[in-house]
């Protein structure tokens, strides 16, 4: 029987029904993925690079828990008899070193937040107020240089101005009446220069993403405050310090969460059994537990362990962001 509207029911899609409103999201989607392929075939490459390089080999962190032995095949994190459940952790506690390694860990990544972090910033500001384009692009090529160093460079130019043996930092303390000295190998130094390496190295370069957020702010905040009698100095309190404060927030999060990567390179490349009582970190120890003494699954406890530790700083830093009025990552 026939319809009297001419349609017969049900064949006429309705726009209020779930059904019909996801089929039209869907072609939505669909329409925008083929009409942006280009760039999503761009953003696909870095995108499998962390799949393959990061989210994959996350599958390794089982063996935290295991005895695993890497010469009896990758199949073998697979085998129930190898669970131990927490005992290397238990074992990382326990051991004499814990407490020596968390130390340096927590104040040698405080020292390079304290003093590494606000340099950045200055620079950034200083940076913005030259007028002079030669000047500004010279400062600027100057100290971005050393981030692109290789930490084996740089490791190896520190110990060429810090070396007892025609040392150029013992060369200039010679020539002034002193005796040469051995900075490397002196508890006492060790921590103020890798922190002064970092700020050498890095400050440039993290200037960029201040630089790049201050060409952002609009000129005529500037004039407005100039005509209220604001100098230099205060319209760069007032004015470039609080339109930035979103990537200072943003960028003081990443660091905290980084705190328990107090630079493993860099320690590597310079400590010495001499200086493990002030330089010895969670990152070299779980290189000499784990690779060196191949205690693989000691080391990956003990890896685990800082990554959930600075997922917690992460996510703590994330909520004290917001309690005070910032935006957060989330």
């Amino acid at each position: 029987m026939q319809h009297l509207g001419g349609e017969q029911p049900g064949l006429t899609a309705n726009p209020a029904s779930p059904s019909y409103t996801e089929r039209k999201g869907w072609r939505e989607a669909w329409r925008q993925i083929k009409r942006d392929r280009f760039l999503y075939a761009l953003a696909a490459i870095p995108l499998l690079y962390f799949v393959v390089f990061k989210y994959l080999p996350m599958v390794g962190v089982i063996i935290a828990f295991q005895d695993y032995d890497p010469f009896l095949g990758i199949t073998d994190i697979f085998r129930l008899d190898r669970w131990v459940g927490f005992k290397h952790f238990r074992n990382f506690f326990d051991s004499i070193f814990f407490w020596n390694v968390m130390r340096n860990t927590v104040l040698i990544s405080l020292y390079k937040l304290v003093f590494g972090f606000p340099v950045p910033i200055i620079l950034a500001l200083l940076i913005n107020e030259v007028r002079i384009r030669l000047f500004q692009r010279t400062v600027q090529t100057i100290s971005y240089l050393p981030h692109f160093f290789s930490m084996v460079v740089a490791a190896g130019i520190v110990r060429a101005m810090l070396t007892p043996q025609g040392g150029l930092l013992n060369q200039l303390v010679v020539a002034l009446g002193g005796e040469p000295k051995a900075y490397l190998t002196d508890p006492d130094l060790f921590r103020s220069i890798i922190v002064t390496m970092d700020v050498w190295q890095h400050a440039g370069w993290n200037s960029i993403i201040f630089l790049a957020a201050m060409a952002t702010i609009n000129p005529e905040m500037y004039e407005a405050a100039a005509m209220d009698g604001a100098n230099r100095f205060q319209r760069m309190w007032h004015v470039t310090l609080p339109s930035i404060s979103f990537a200072i927030v943003i960028i003081l999060i990443f660091r905290i969460g980084g705190m328990l990567d107090a630079g493993f390179e860099q320690i590597l490349l310079l400590y010495s059994p001499s200086v493990y009582s002030v330089s010895d970190i969670i990152d070299t120890y779980v290189y000499r537990a784990g690779l060196i003494g191949r205690q693989y699954s000691f080391g990956a406890a003990v890896g685990l362990f800082k990554s959930v530790l600075a997922l917690a700083l992460m996510y703590m830093a994330n909520k004290i962001s917001q309690k005070l009025g910032q935006e957060g990552l989330w």
